[in-house]
């Protein structure tokens, strides 16, 4: 079997696309070799990890859980079925938290649920001078976001946890949290891969605004005076994240959209 057989053979099950990705990943070759030396062969046992990784993929398995890596802000981030795959909409949480650290000489931050860790370690990355902390309930998902940390070059304090549990006498400047906003019984939970994705970084198993509501309530025992709580959350679920900001005595309660024009991302400060 050939590069270019095999990339035909796989274009009759999955997205062209990643037919080429996934051979790329199995045989190691680049894409200039698929396109100049298509007749080279494809040894047996990297064929067979292609074979396996199509089919898996013709199944709806997501191509970063096959290959074990995704892209994110330029960076490559480890993942696996324990932490959801990154998404680009995510980057307006970055981008609005970045907005609210100049000016702060040592600002400390807290990212709620981190999962592979790509909001963490953004910020860390790229606020060099910012503490960070990391929690997560899951220990997979900790492992998992500690080890991109480490081949990234980030410095996180990774602790295990729900939510403000292992943060208790600590305030923040800033509290960043991609909580499960998904309601349970969303039709779109069956679709584009989520039923690989853990369920519980989803879906709250309830109206989709539960865990944004323990955020929310909890937030302000953690914030430093003038502290900012920015959160993602469902496109349709701006105006309840602003009431909740409200109730619980935030300021200048706002929902920012994503490059789609979406809304994505709620907050507010003390």
């Amino acid at each position: 079997m050939t590069l270019g057989e095999a990339l035909a053979a796989a274009r009759q099950q999955i997205d062209r696309l990643d037919a080429r990705l996934l051979l790329q990943y199995a045989t190691g070759c680049s894409h200039a070799d698929l396109l100049a030396r298509p007749e080279m062969p494809v040894i047996g046992p990297a064929y067979e990890q292609f074979q396996d990784w199509v089919a898996r993929r013709a199944a709806g398995e997501p191509l970063a859980y096959l290959v074990g890596e995704a892209e994110f802000r330029g960076r490559v981030f480890q993942v696996s079925p324990a932490v959801l795959i990154p998404r680009p909409e995510t980057e307006v949480l970055i981008e609005l938290a970045l907005e609210k650290l100049p000016g702060l000489a040592a600002p400390k931050v807290v990212d709620l649920g981190t999962g592979s860790g790509i909001v963490a370690i953004s910020l860390a990355l790229e606020s060099p001078a910012a503490t960070v902390v990391a929690v997560d309930l899951s220990a997979e998902a900790i492992s998992v976001a500690r080890n991109n940390a480490g081949r990234l070059g980030a410095r996180i304090d990774f602790r295990q946890g729900d939510w403000f549990s292992p943060l208790a006498g600590e305030h923040f400047d800033l509290i960043v949290s991609n909580p499960p906003y998904v309601a349970d019984g969303d039709p779109h939970l069956a679709l584009n891969g989520l039923p690989f994705e853990p369920r519980m970084a989803l879906t709250d198993g309830a109206d989709g605004l539960s865990c944004i509501r323990h955020i929310v309530a909890d937030a302000a025992d953690h914030l430093a005076p003038g502290g900012w709580l920015l959160f993602e959350h469902g496109y349709d679920q701006g105006e309840a994240s602003r009431n909740l900001l409200t109730a619980a005595g935030f300021k200048a309660a706002s929902t920012f959209p994503d490059l789609a024009g979406i809304d994505r991302v709620s907050g507010g400060h003390l």
